[in-house]
């Protein structure tokens, strides 16, 4: 991999800290320090870390893993927005090749989604049974970059609902195995049921979350267990019913329930004070490139500032990649007024800026 080597130079108003700053780029990093002939390539801007999606899907469709071209397209995608940063929660397909291209964002692997057969989308998981969940752990561990991705609960069709896939003394073993081989581990789950099952267990996050409830949220604050609600993924509830209603109307029912309460829920959770992050799971029903509606999605319920760090600043430091510091990759987006006043700027960059090549 190269990065970009020609000096140059960015002014304007950086975020979160609010201060006017003059930035330079000098093989891919980024200074404080004046450089002399740098190219200006942005001035009286807001300047952000580079965004980043936390619950992404690159080289996943609808359909399963996809040929690379369609992954390269997919992370083009992202990138064209301003996401430089994606954690992949969940892919059949081998990305790594990613990781040779500069031009592209960076991917934090969760390995293979991990799920029961017949207990989740056809041709996502890795489908295995209770007993061989753990020894599952460590093989996905080794294929990403320290996330595990579990389904916790998905649609039971002899009960005719949402229910947990695991035992709750499996699941145990298999969070405790992931943190002994120094991994986190992100549990999808929709419903209520579960949801103490998996704070029982120490699980560092959920994804979607919707079935929290105020007991549930509490125990997850105090946890610190961490919350990607994917609300824009989250507005497919109703056509998602409606597709299977009639031979599951218990389902179906539950679904728009939700979805119905979903917001408030989310509110509660920004609220209480949970960690929330800002994910849209594109690659399977969402297409790719809208982190803008999910920041806005976020804003309603926590206002401007809580959803562009969860896309950003927030988010980078959790997954534990810097932000706009000293020596730090050139990783940054730019726009023309501030996006704390106007979500919706957040869809047209004025420049990006990717391991210190500016992409647009």
């Amino acid at each position: 991999m190269t990065v970009a080597t020609e000096p140059l130079h960015v002014s304007g108003v950086l975020l979160p800290e609010e201060e006017s700053r003059d930035l330079w780029i000098v093989d891919g990093r980024l200074s404080f320090t004046p450089v002399p002939d740098a190219r200006t390539v942005a001035e009286n801007v807001w300047i952000m870390p580079g965004l980043a999606d936390a619950h992404c899907h690159i080289g996943l469709d609808m359909n399963g893993a996809t040929p690379i071209d369609v992954a390269e397209q997919q992370a083009i995608d992202e990138r064209e927005v301003g996401i430089l940063l994606i954690r992949d929660a969940g892919s059949p397909s081998d990305t790594r090749w990613v990781d040779d291209r500069a031009d592209l964002p960076r991917i934090i692997r969760a390995g293979r989604h991990i799920a029961r057969p017949k207990r989740y989308i056809r041709n996502f998981a890795s489908e295995i049974e209770p007993e061989d969940l753990v020894a599952e752990i460590e093989t996905q561990i080794a294929a990403g970059d320290g996330w595990i991705k579990l389904v916790g609960d998905w649609i039971d069709r002899e009960v005719g609902d949402l229910k947990p896939l695991w035992p709750a003394d499996v699941l145990k073993a298999a969070v405790a195995r992931t943190h002994e081989l120094g991994g986190r581990i992100t549990v999808h789950h929709f419903g209520e049921e579960g949801v103490d099952e998996l704070l029982d267990a120490g699980v560092d996050g959920i994804e979607h979350g919707t079935g929290l409830t105020p007991d549930t949220i509490a125990r997850a604050v105090e946890q610190q267990v961490a919350l990607v609600p994917t609300m824009i993924n989250i507005d497919n509830f109703p056509s998602i019913a409606a597709s299977g209603e009639e031979k599951y109307p218990t389902w179906g029912k539950h679904l728009r329930a939700l979805y119905a309460k979903s917001a408030d829920t989310f509110r509660a959770c920004a609220e209480a004070g949970m960690t929330m992050y800002a994910g849209t799971d594109a690659g399977g029903m969402v297409p790719h490139g809208l982190i803008s509606d999910e920041i806005a999605k976020m804003a309603e319920i926590g206002g401007a500032e809580f959803a562009l760090g969860a896309a950003s600043w927030r988010s980078r430091e959790w997954l534990g990649v810097d932000g706009l510091t000293e020596g730090a990759s050139a990783d940054l987006v730019c726009y023309d007024s501030d996006p704390r006043e106007d979500a919706r700027i957040i869809k047209s960059p004025a420049r990006v800026v990717l391991r210190g090549a500016v992409i647009r």
